[in-house]
């Protein structure tokens, strides 16, 4: 997607060899034009999908699930990483590791919101060696409910995430594939 692509080239700024900082339009202050064609490009590609639910983790995937949620027709349910008052009762659980937070944390979806009659499209900011994702599979497949695909912002094409997630079977699509990140610029796979 070559509006995202110019986007990161402007705004984005490579931290290290495998860390891209998108706090200018993603994941801090968030571009809702961008997020509009984002949604409507997920959309696009997964429209003849059958999809009943989108699932995305708090926080940063929950714009772009938002906008191709419209565009379908369909609700969002955003896995939550931090226990509350009114999540407690009837949860479906993984514990996803954050490579940028250095963290491991349990994520949630009520029973209510998702099971077996659903098809879900996942859908994430960044994919790198996929634990976020395989934590909202399995939270899904615990639900019974089967899963379209996974639409992804920006993938690190140099890290596993999306070579273990097809071996498992699973469709990716990806709007930006990262090449590399070496020497402080941002490179695409093409």
């Amino acid at each position: 997607m070559e509006q995202l692509k110019q986007k990161i080239r402007t705004c984005g700024v490579v931290l290290s060899d495998k860390v891209l900082k998108v706090d200018a339009f993603l994941n801090h202050q968030i571009d809702p034009l961008l997020m509009q064609q984002i949604g409507h490009e997920f959309a696009e590609r997964f429209r003849d999908q059958g999809i009943t639910k989108i699932v995305t983790i708090e926080a940063s995937g929950i714009a772009p699930a938002v906008m191709a949620g419209l565009e379908l027709g369909v609700p969002v349910i955003f896995a939550r990483k931090h226990q509350s008052l009114t999540l407690t009762d009837n949860l479906l659980t993984a514990a996803v590791y954050s490579f940028t937070k250095q963290v491991e944390s349990t994520i949630a979806v009520s029973t209510r919101h998702l099971d077996a009659s659903d098809r879900v499209l996942i859908i994430d900011d960044f994919l790198a060696n996929g634990k976020a994702a395989k934590g909202l599979i399995s939270i899904i497949q615990q639900a019974g409910a089967s899963i379209a695909g996974l639409g992804i912002v920006i993938e690190k094409s140099f890290q596993n995430g999306r070579q273990e997630l097809e071996a498992d079977g699973f469709r990716v699509e990806s709007l930006a594939r990262i090449q590399s990140l070496e020497n402080g610029q941002v490179s695409f796979v093409e």
